[in-house]
């Protein structure tokens, strides 16, 4: 009796175990329905090659003799009904603009303080030679802003998720919006 209950102990225990393999980041995988990284990815590299090919680009190279625009990616907001983790997000787009060599990217938000607050301790830290001075920063032309949006329509064990990105691209000087793009993803998952 103790031997089968031995047994039935280990059987219970190896079928309970938790498995793990590791995969290719790449490589595209939908669980849950929910964004994922894939989605990230490319939507992210979609709407920057949109943005890379749009008349503004070229309107900005022939108006400022062939200097590449400098580009600020600000805020993406997540306003979908799951917790989307916006910062991965925006750093597929800062990656994709930097890869592109098309614009000149600079840091904003909480990595733009970081930088000044360095460069405020090297005024006191820093020898003279080294240190880096204030004012000479990069100031963006334009800036990139959207937000991630969803709609979830289920019945029974059946559910469509519906993600829609928008993204423009606004020059901060005059305001103008100079390139609007969406992207939209559906996904048809089934329990």
């Amino acid at each position: 009796m103790v031997a089968i209950a031995i047994v039935m102990v280990v059987v219970l225990a190896v079928s309970c175990s938790r498995r793990v393999t590791r995969i290719d980041p790449s490589q595209q995988v939908d669980i849950s329905g929910n964004w994922n990284n894939t989605d990230s990815r490319q939507v992210a590299e979609q709407m920057t090659g949109d943005i890379l090919v749009a008349p503004w680009l070229t309107n900005h190279l022939s108006d400022h003799e062939g200097k590449k625009p400098v580009v600020i990616v600000g805020l993406v907001e997540n306003k979908s009904h799951e917790r989307i983790e916006a910062e991965t997000f925006i750093k597929e787009l800062e990656r994709t603009f930097t890869e592109s060599q098309k614009v000149r990217l600079v840091q904003g938000g909480k990595k733009r303080e970081e930088l000044r607050a360095e460069r405020a301790d090297q005024q006191t830290n820093a020898s003279v030679s080294s240190m880096k001075k204030f004012g000479l920063e990069n100031g963006a032309d334009y800036i990139l802003q959207g937000s991630i949006n969803s709609i979830v329509d289920a019945l029974n064990r059946k559910k469509v998720v519906y993600y829609q990105v928008d993204l423009q691209l606004t020059n901060i000087e005059t305001g103008e919006v100079v390139w609007n793009g969406e992207k939209k993803i559906a996904k048809y998952v089934k329990n």
